[in-house]
């Protein structure tokens, strides 16, 4: 999944790596790939994640993970990274989810009843990133589905999601609803269909399996 979603970056973009499955894209790209990665913490320029043991401990992504720079590499406060966000510069953003709708409404920030830090930069993200991709398992711990006709969780944004990459299928949220383009080696169309909790659109052309 994770190996996947980083074809989707393209070279030239400026691309944010959102908290949990989207922070370990950056290992999938090559090493001289000619993208600029963005973390909200305040840095530009991100290179692939190290141990503790190897990592310098003052440089971090969003997530909390060690990384690392590369050249053109650029450090800043807040201020500038969120003016980085709202002003519309990044290209892509990849973000995790605990519901993504059949709109495109994504739920990513609280689960009632169970701790969380906050809404984080990930609301904005959401909004102002020009394409937003979702990287989630398809079904939560319980067996639930994720994608769903309406989300029941609290929306970080609605209508922004533009595709889906989960453990069994890669899907598009078109203007009628989920689409599928991509399904998981070894997973079957039925597989991914049981497993989403709204309509999906099924292309009559051969659909290519990751």
């Amino acid at each position: 999944m994770v190996a996947r979603a980083a074809r989707e970056i393209a070279p030239g973009m400026v691309v944010n790596l959102g908290i949990g499955l989207p922070t370990k894209v950056v290992n999938h790209l090559p090493a001289d790939f000619p993208v600029c990665l963005h973390t909200e913490n305040g840095m530009t320029g991100i290179g692939p994640a190290l141990t503790p043991e190897r990592a310098d401990r003052n440089l971090i992504d969003a997530g909390g993970a060690y990384v690392t720079p590369v050249p053109g590499s650029a450090f800043f406060d807040s201020a500038t990274s969120f003016a980085v966000v709202r002003s519309g510069r990044l290209d892509l953003t990849m973000l995790g989810a605990f519901e993504v709708s059949q709109t495109g409404d994504l739920a990513n920030w609280k689960i009632p009843g169970k701790f969380s830090p906050g809404a984080g930069g990930g609301i904005e993200l959401a909004q102002k990133a020009r394409r937003v991709a979702v990287l989630t398992t398809h079904t939560d711990r319980a067996g639930n589905p994720k994608l769903k006709q309406t989300c029941t969780l609290p929306l970080s944004a609605s209508a922004c999601v533009a595709r889906i990459f989960t453990d069994l299928a890669v899907i598009d949220v078109t203007p009628t609803g989920f689409a599928l383009v991509e399904h998981a080696a070894g997973t079957s169309i039925e597989d991914v269909t049981k497993a989403t909790d709204a309509p999906l659109t099924i292309p009559d052309a051969p659909i290519p399996t990751f």
